[in-house]
């Protein structure tokens, strides 16, 4: 957890089988919040900006 509260996590992978099973493990920890979700990069850019996340996840394959 940080001084301002939760991490805030944005996960990115084409699979949507691999984000779910992410985020009920990270949903599991107290101090991690997963504020979205992202299919590709360019998703995921527009998702950075808007929800502003303190760490992200990407798969080296997403295109």
């Amino acid at each position: 957890m940080t001084e301002n509260g939760p991490i805030k996590v944005l996960l990115v992978d084409d699979q949507p089988l691999l984000r779910m099973g992410f985020r009920l493990i990270l949903e599991g920890e107290v101090d991690l919040h997963v504020v979205g979700e992202a299919s590709d990069g360019n998703e995921a850019l527009k998702q950075v900006e808007a929800l502003q996340p303190t760490w992200s996840s990407w798969t080296s394959a997403c295109p």
